[in-house]
């Protein structure tokens, strides 16, 4: 009975499973995992020792950090379930999920901060050498880089044009009108087509100066010299009108879903009250397709700025770079110029670019639709 009574006053009777467990196990889970950390940690260190030319130590492949990787995901896996109990195999369901993303997203986004902190170029004997912030002076001094990013504000701003297009083509296809579901197949085809095919179909073949059928066509129109790639202002515009054609059918898809999902009721009482066909677009159907209007925008937005496939394909860069995009500009220094560490600097400043402007993005379009509605 005593034995009974001191247990029984030991555990209070709202503990939680957690706080059943002993000090003594916790103490050993929260070791194991220290112990495993810094058994990771100290491998890392060996390794970007070696590779920064540190010959005598280290590891000459990175076969012992993916072991001691292995092993620190069982020995978190196995301290967790020492110091929180249920709740800690719980726990192991998520596991595999983290260290997927630890292993795929954040250790390759570190590695690559570290390669843009490097000279490497892999053209030259020297091998990769750390050079700190001289990357990153250099980039800030590029006219090349400059001019990319200035071009990716007008493919971003041309967005707004398509969408006018994309909405107009969804109120097209939501009307009852003859073969409307030919007319919506048809539509879509572009989006069923790589970028790469469309570059080689138009801009290749369809737009080629000599015997294109388009440049045929201009010159039949009057247009003596239809080189649309020749030009800065003219390969812009007809790059931004190949990606265009090519992604304005998922924005129209996604506009035309939100048009039929739309209550048939509020369309007809608008009607009732006397209003014609812009004042019902504009004071009901414009605003009860504002969130996916905003929606599609975005998402168009985040496709844009990635925009290189046709760039590479059609013009790669030019002429002098007027139609570099900064994925393209990127993709030209590591396949033209073989340089990896200053290459991956401008693509962590991209990185860092996007992370702010679409967080931004997100903040600006939640408080333009709560504003208006």
């Amino acid at each position: 009975m005593a034995d009974q009574t001191s247990t029984a006053n030991q555990w209070p009777a709202d503990a939680v499973p957690s706080d059943l467990i002993s000090p003594r196990r916790k103490r050993l889970g929260w070791g194991l995992m220290a112990v495993a950390t810094l058994g990771l940690l100290a491998t890392i260190v060996l390794e970007i020792l070696y590779k920064g030319g540190a010959e005598t130590i280290g590891f000459e492949t990175w076969r012992p950090v993916v072991y001691a990787y292995v092993l620190w995901g069982v020995a978190i896996g196995i301290g967790q379930v020492l110091t929180r109990g249920e709740d800690g195999q719980r726990a192991l369901f998520l596991l595999p999920a983290l260290l997927f993303t630890i292993a795929m997203v954040i250790f390759p986004t570190l590695f690559g901060f570290y390669i843009a902190l490097t000279d490497w170029n892999l053209s030259s004997f020297s091998g990769r050498k750390f050079n700190g912030l001289a990357n990153f002076w250099q980039m800030l001094g590029d006219p090349y880089y400059r001019n990319a990013l200035f071009n990716m504000v007008l493919y971003v701003l041309a967005v707004a044009v398509e969408y006018v297009i994309a909405f107009g083509l969804a109120l097209l296809l939501n009307a009852q009108i003859r073969a409307r579901k030919f007319f919506r197949v048809v539509f879509l085809l572009p989006l069923m087509l790589s970028p790469v095919a469309v570059s080689w179909m138009i801009g290749k073949s369809l737009m080629e100066y000599r015997f294109g059928p388009a440049a045929t066509l201009a010159r039949h129109l009057g247009w003596e010299n239809p080189a649309f790639f020749s030009d800065p202002i003219t390969a812009r515009i007809t790059i931004m009108v190949l990606d265009a054609w090519t992604f304005i059918p998922f924005m129209m898809i996604m506009l035309l879903a939100g048009l039929q999902a739309m209550s048939r009721e509020v369309l007809e009482a608008a009607r009732v009250d006397g209003a014609n066909a812009w004042q019902t677009f504009w004071q009901v159907t414009f605003p009860l397709m504002l969130p996916v209007s905003v929606t599609a925008v975005i998402l168009r937005i985040i496709f844009k700025l990635k925009l290189a496939d046709i760039i590479i394909t059609v013009t790669s860069g030019g002429p002098g770079g007027a139609t570099d995009s900064v994925s393209s500009f990127i993709y030209r220094e590591y396949r033209d110029r073989s340089n990896v560490g200053y290459g991956t600097m401008l693509a962590m400043a991209y990185l860092v670019i996007i992370v702010v402007f679409v967080t931004w993005l997100l903040k600006f379009a939640n408080r333009f639709v709560r504003n208006v509605n």
